[in-house]
């Protein structure tokens, strides 16, 4: 800062008044520049000063990935039923009377009608089909009968009766579906696990690049979350046939990982 002024004096005011003027114009400008105010915040302190207490402390950011595995306790399993007849009502009798029968056997197999969900009801007809060798053909496609399909969702909650119901199902009718998809009835504990790795990985790496930037680590500022569902089990496809015996299953693992975003305090 730079201060530029001129002083003029009468020749009759010599002697101690003018001394005292000449002291308080000198004074004034170094008063000034004393006082002057600090930068406002969000600005940046003038180069080699300090920062002023405004400005917000440089943070670290890093994400941290967190697993749990456990075995399922819980399979969802798809079954369909399947019949044509030549007529839309045959078709349908023949497909209820089959159904009915599928149903009662999972009730007596301890499933309860809760766990039971239709996730399937179609019926359409099926057309001739005209033969491609014969020239100048053009008749139109006729109906020839029709084909209902009623498909369940189940949940099974006894995996030791799966392989039971699977063999049962197809015996009594069933001759679609078959796909199977794991799962758990309770995931807290496993979801817990999942978060406590996550954020002990991040706390990991945010020590790891402080202390190779040659910085203090300080307090934790935020921490997001964001989880995930389990990574997909290879589900099952089983072939639906009459002499269906003894279908093996193995319902391995389920994988739940949490993922979390969190910011740290750093040192200057």
């Amino acid at each position: 800062m730079t201060f530029n002024f001129s002083l003029s004096l009468p020749r009759s005011n010599t002697g101690p008044l003018a001394a005292l003027i000449l002291s308080a114009a000198l004074v004034a400008p170094a008063a000034a520049f004393a006082q002057a105010p600090p930068p406002p915040p969000g600005h940046p302190a003038p180069a080699g000063g300090p920062m002023h207490p405004g400005q917000p402390a440089p943070t670290l950011r890093v994400t941290g990935e967190g697993r749990a595995a456990v075995a399922p306790d819980m399979a969802m399993l798809t079954l369909a039923v399947t019949r044509m007849a030549d007529t839309a009502d045959a078709a349908l009798a023949a497909n209820n009377a089959a159904l009915r029968e599928v149903l009662a056997a999972l009730k007596e197999d301890g499933i309860a009608e809760r766990d039971v969900q239709t996730s399937e009801f179609s019926i359409f007809p099926r057309y001739s089909q005209p033969d491609p060798n014969r020239q100048g053909n053009t008749e139109a496609p006729k109906i020839e009968g029709y084909q209902v399909t009623n498909g369940l969702t189940v949940r099974v909650r006894d995996l030791q009766k799966l392989g039971a119901i699977l063999d049962r199902s197809v015996k009594l009718g069933v001759n679609q579906g078959g796909q199977i998809s794991f799962t758990n009835a309770d995931t807290a504990k496993v979801t817990d696990e999942a978060r406590r790795n996550a954020v002990a990985d991040a706390m990991a790496k945010a020590k790891t690049l402080a202390d190779a930037a040659g910085v203090p680590l300080g307090q934790i500022v935020s921490i997001e979350e964001n989880s995930q569902r389990p990574e997909p089990m290879p589900m099952m496809r089983m072939a639906m046939a009459k002499e269906a015996d003894g279908v093996p299953v193995a319902g391995g693992e389920n994988t739940y990982t949490v993922a979390v975003e969190m910011r740290f305090e750093i040192g200057r």
